[in-house]
């Protein structure tokens, strides 16, 4: 067996590599691609052991009952950007029809940005206590320790996919990869197109990341991952899945096709609107096609089907109702906001002949509960790999399944929490940024003020005067929760430099923007910025060294596939206490430096400076290699 498992395996990596080798011309096989390469022959060899093994948790006699489960998440799409909830422009005909067949959650509440949601919806814990509470300077890195709905459903013998948009950290251990995912399809960052992403990216035929290794693809980026995840569910196995698909789509930019953009623009809405609606509409296509798919198959009647927002609406409305020409369902506040509009999104949950179909559930319920909630309804153990902390979310299977039920009263709590640490290595706990709501059955508490939510779901008529009692205990209850969720204060989530990632590569959207007196830190995101001469920004990237050695330290302002002069004269790197320079010609692209390190966590910052203007940035791209002992 031993002997016949090792052919195998040398079998698939000569495979693997000749079909890597044939694309040379479009991604040369570096050192860090052939780890890649690795890392996904051994995921994927791992994947075929257990199905092939026997193994107790994952050819149980009940694995053909355990319903498949698919969780689809759609970026920047409010509750009002959708037919059946009464756009007056979207036709949405298959999500209308997937609502029509699910149980649809009424007040069911997300953060108000990308990275939050994604953070608490993995881990059924607030994004504040797991680190991942913000969108870039390293606050968009899901805590190591924490436990994934990946790792959960993996440890209970299910296959697990992931297709489109992560925003967790893409080095590792943060990458989907390196939390549960066997089967990744992914870009990096907070969009395809955004830095870390090959700088050609513009949502057609782009560079997506199989399992870590760069592939391209053709088509448009909503079609390719629901491609994927068809690819995914449709293969041959034993094991039920779990599939994640967090797409991409409807975040600017606002590229999309014009068959589907020009019919808005004919309405008369403006070109940035008409293209997210445009946008929606290549979704719904797509969702037809792919449930068209599993009812072919018959896969449709054990499979969980969820499909939520991230996040109120970017531009579907203004998020005014007193003056809004769009529409948000008659809420205030979209995307970004504490306000009703900024974080209540849409929910429906799918699962014939156990969820009655068109029942609406109007308690109020989150997207932390989803963990807690599939482990009861899949009858699931917590992980065992990744063992999970409490969640803070709760199992709302009994609402799902109709069940008569003593359901407690909660208090919600939505926090919009930005972040610019010191340089201290462990920086205390801040005060409560002044963007945040209470939410509870009755009230809504938003940065002091008072709503009555079954009278004014609009958020017109601010009762805080009136009611002072109420403000006072739902902000006695927000202390209470903001100072529990910090109570380890700000800790860093730190690069693992030196592991089986090798090399690691930092960027400037992930570094923690310096806090200079006088000066705002900064980080930027878009590719174009990476070539304005007018920006002078620096930070620093919290890591961990995984052992002493020698290392390779090589700093660029701009990526490998857009190599460009730094227009510096010498480049100086900061590691913890110890500092090294060099002199370096201004037509230069990178400097490297070889240094000896010391195991441990560290702090690392970088300077190119041009000695005639006194000007200095940090260098935006770092890749750090363990090269000796």
């Amino acid at each position: 067996m031993m002997r016949h498992s090792q052919s195998l395996f040398s079998t698939a990596f000569r495979s693997l590599l000749a079909s890597y080798r044939a694309k040379a011309g479009r991604h040369p096989l570096s050192t860090g691609n052939i780890a890649a390469c690795w890392t996904m022959l051994s995921l994927t060899m791992l994947s075929s052991a257990a199905a092939q093994s026997g193994d107790a948790s994952s050819g149980n006699a009940s694995d053909a009952s355990r319903p498949n489960v698919i969780l689809i998440v759609t970026d920047d799409q409010g509750y009002g950007d959708m037919s059946c909830h009464g756009n007056p422009w979207l036709k949405t005909p298959h999500l209308d029809q997937l609502a029509s067949e699910s149980v649809r959650l009424e007040d069911y509440h997300v953060d108000p940005v990308c990275t939050p949601t994604r953070a608490a919806l993995m881990t059924g814990r607030y994004c504040t206590r797991v680190g991942a509470w913000a969108v870039v300077q390293g606050r968009q890195l899901l805590q190591r320790d924490e436990s994934t709905i990946a790792n959960v459903f993996a440890d209970a013998g299910y296959r697990t996919g992931m297709f489109g948009k992560w925003h967790l950290g893409d080095a590792h251990p943060y990458a989907p990869r390196f939390r549960g995912f066997q089967d990744v399809v992914c870009h990096l960052a907070g969009g395809a197109d955004e830095i870390g992403n090959p700088v050609e990216n513009d949502f057609f035929d782009d560079t997506y990341y199989r399992n870590g290794v760069p592939e391209k693809f053709d088509g448009y980026c909503t079609d390719v991952f629901f491609s994927e995840l068809q690819r995914f569910v449709t293969q041959e196995s034993d094991a039920p899945f779990f599939a994640y698909l967090p797409l991409n789509a409807m975040h600017g930019p606002h590229h999309v096709a014009k068959k589907y953009s020009d019919p808005f623009l004919e309405q008369g809405h403006n070109e940035a609107r008409s293209k997210f609606f445009g946008m929606i509409a290549n979704f719904d296509e797509n969702l037809g096609r792919f449930s068209a798919t599993l009812k072919r198959k018959g896969m449709d009647q054990n499979t969980i089907v969820i499909f939520m927002g991230d996040n109120g609406t970017a531009q579907g409305s203004d998020g005014n109702p007193a003056n809004d020409d769009g529409f948000n369902a008659g809420m205030r506040g979209k995307k970004g906001s504490t306000y009703e509009g900024g974080h209540r999104v849409a929910c429906f949950v799918r699962w014939p002949n156990k969820l009655e179909p068109g029942r609406r559930i109007h308690q109020l319920t989150t997207h932390r509960d989803w963990l807690p909630t599939l482990i009861d309804l899949c009858k699931l153990e917590p992980s065992k790999s990744a063992p999970h902390q409490p969640f803070d979310g709760r199992s709302i299977a009994p609402l799902l399944l109709g069940e008569e039920v003593d359901w407690p009263q909660r208090t919600v709590f939505v926090q919009r929490q930005a972040d610019q640490p010191s340089l201290e290595m462990n920086p205390g706990r801040r005060s409560a940024y002044p963007k945040y709501a209470v939410l509870t059955e009755q009230w809504r508490m938003v940065n002091g003020e008072l709503y009555h939510h079954g009278d004014d779901p609009g958020q017109t008529q601010d009762l805080s005067q009136q009611h002072p009692e109420v403000v006072e205990q739902l902000f006695a209850q927000y202390e209470k929760h903001y100072a529990d969720v910090f109570a380890e204060g700000e800790p860093y989530a730190r690069f693992e430099i030196g592991t089986m990632e090798n090399p690691t590569r930092l960027t400037v959207r992930d570094w923690h923007p310096d806090t200079i007196p006088g000066v705002k830190g900064r980080v930027i995101w878009k590719q174009e910025q990476l070539g304005d001469d007018k920006l002078f920004i620096n930070g620093f990237w919290a890591v961990h060294f995984a052992r002493t050695g020698r290392y390779q330290i090589r700093l660029s302002r701009f990526p490998g596939d857009a190599i460009a002069a730094m227009k510096a004269d010498s480049a100086t790197l900061q590691i913890g206490d110890q500092t090294f320079s060099q002199t370096i010609r201004a037509d230069e692209s990178s400097a490297t430096f070889e240094v000896e390190l010391a195991e441990g966590d560290a702090l690392l910052q970088s300077w190119l400076v041009d000695a005639e203007t006194g000007n200095q940035r940090g260098a935006y791209f770092v890749d750090a290699k363990l090269i000796g002992n």
